[in-house]
Formats: C-alpha cells, structure tokens, sequence
C-alpha cells in the first residue's frame, strides 16, 4: 500500500486527499464539499457532502494503491460505533460516518479519531513536535481542540476524545458552564463577539487582525484575552500532564504575530508549579495540511497512536 485516503470532517466543511507513506499529499487528489448550514444540516446531506468531497481522490488514478482510509472529526466521537456528535453540527448525533465512508469508498479498513487527535499525529510525525515526548498540539480557530503526546505517543482516551482543550473550564461559571469554557472565551467567532459587545466596530477576525496590528486599543484587549484564556488552558494541562510542549495552530492562532507570546506570558503569571511553568509554546509546522497528514497518520503511522 502506497497511499492512504485521509478525510478531514470540521464544522464548516469536510475535505479528503491521498497521501503518501512519506506524508505528502498527492496531486490532484484533494476535494472538498460545504458542511453546517450550506451543506450537511442533517445525515442525509452529509452523506452526500463526504460523497462529493471524496470523489476527486477515488477518480485518482492513485486509487488502486489505496487499501485504508483515516477520518479526523470535530467530536466527540464514539468510537466503538464509529460515530461522531459534532458540537458545531447539531443536526448529527451519533452519525454512523466510518459506515458511511465505506460504503462510498468499497474500503473495509476505515479509522476513526478526533481531529485534534490527528493535528497531533501530524506535528509529532512530520512538524513542530518531532522528537517530543510529551506535549498538547491545539487549534484556535472557529472552535478550540487539540491532542495529547504522552510518553512518545499520541493518546486517544477511554471514548477517543482525549485532548477537548476547548471545554476546560478556565474561567468562573456564573450560569452555563460552557461560557466559561476556553472555547467560549477564546475562539475566532467568540472573540469577534467580544470586541463587539465593547464596542469595536469591525466584523470578523481579518478585520480584528489588521485593528490590533494599527494598535486599536480594543482589537489589543480582545486579543491578548483571547491568548490569556488559551494560555490558561495550556497551563492546566501542562500541570495535568507535565508537558515539555504545547503547540499551536489554526488560523486565529494567526491574528496576531505576538499571539504566541500573550499565551507565554499567561502561562508564566497563572502556573503555580515551576514545571508547568516550563513548557515550551511554539506555532504549528503543518499549517492548514496537518488535518489530513494526521489522518493518514491513522494509517502509515499507526505506531504513534496508542
């Protein structure tokens, strides 16, 4: 087996590619299709999102090489069914997607994991992470998630949903739990929605990016807020789990140049312990590539998962 079909299933769309045992992906072998409200707003239409998004790498003429294919999805998961429950779909509960993979592709071996779970099989294969024994790889984007290294290896937890960065509670409850979340405080659209109810006229992170590069000062606070609680995250798990390393991408992750400072920053005033206090806070290698990579990792290298 040379090739290894990968599929990426987020909130908003879902996007699969070949790729190589090496960890490249493969020419034009990559599609994509809409999820959420233009797309799949129930099991049906997600079906058939999956469907047109895998249609380019089974037209591949690398296709034949192809015998497993790996999913990264927005959890939480259940494994043992092969189903997943998005936060950010709520019209897919318990959606049986391994299933539905196969029947589309004609594979039997289809793995399932969390996305965060394959950003972080893709940094420790191939990026920011190589050689790490202990570590978080974590994304602040539209929602907040991630993976945990330990030992050596990627950890996947009783359910598959280890690494839920996004739900540690960071903050103090009054009211849902999930306000006080990282991902509530924290992520892209939240953050928007912040500098807004303060007063801050823009519309969306570019818009919040170039603000806090002209030094407006309410663009700076909602940043360096946003940073402040991912950092506070970082801080609990890295006391959890006696981090060296946690690792940061996705695209508000790029609001900023200093973003990656401001998360430093908290964790040296808010860890309690000098060894939390001590792990290091890089940016991603892989960029928007690492879902995929990390899928495919499900399949060449699943000596790194546990």
């Amino acid at each position: 087996m040379t090739a290894a079909l990968a599929i990426d299933l987020g909130g908003t769309k879902v996007e699969a590619a070949l790729i190589g045992a090496d960890g490249t992906i493969l020419p034009d072998t990559r599609g994509r299709a809409p999820m959420g409200e233009t797309g799949a707003a129930n099991p049906d239409a997600a079906a058939a999102s999956i469907a047109a998004a895998l249609r380019t790498a089974i037209d591949s003429p690398h296709w034949a090489d192809v015998a497993a294919a790996g999913i990264g999805s927005a959890g939480p998961l259940n494994l043992p069914l092969g189903a997943i429950s998005p936060i950010n779909l709520v019209g897919l509960r318990d959606f049986p997607v391994v299933d539905v993979v196969r029947r589309v592709t004609g594979l039997d071996d289809v793995r399932l994991r969390l996305d965060g779970t394959c950003i972080a099989l893709a940094e420790l294969w191939l990026g920011a992470a190589q050689g790490v024994r202990n570590a978080m790889v974590f994304v602040v984007s539209t929602g907040v998630g991630g993976g945990i290294i330990s030992d050596g290896r990627v950890i996947a937890g009783a359910t598959g949903n280890a690494g839920h960065l996004g739900q540690v509670i960071v903050d103090r409850v009054e009211g849902s739990a999930a306000a006080a979340t990282v991902e509530e405080l924290s992520s892209g659209p939240h953050t928007v929605a912040w500098a807004r109810s303060q007063g801050w006229t823009g519309s969306d992170g570019e818009e919040l990016a170039a603000a806090y590069a002209a030094g407006d000062p309410l663009a700076v606070a909602a940043v360096v807020r946003s940073a402040t609680f991912v950092g506070t995250g970082v801080v609990n798990a890295a006391t959890l789990l006696d981090l060296e390393l946690a690792v940061v991408g996705g695209g508000f992750s790029q609001v900023a140049a200093d973003y990656v400072d401001h998360i430093r920053t908290a964790v040296d005033e808010r860890a309690v312990n000098a060894f939390a206090r001590a792990v290091r806070v890089e940016r991603a290698a892989l960029a928007g590539d690492a879902p995929l990579i990390g899928a495919a990792a499900l399949v060449h290298r699943s000596d790194l998962l546990v």
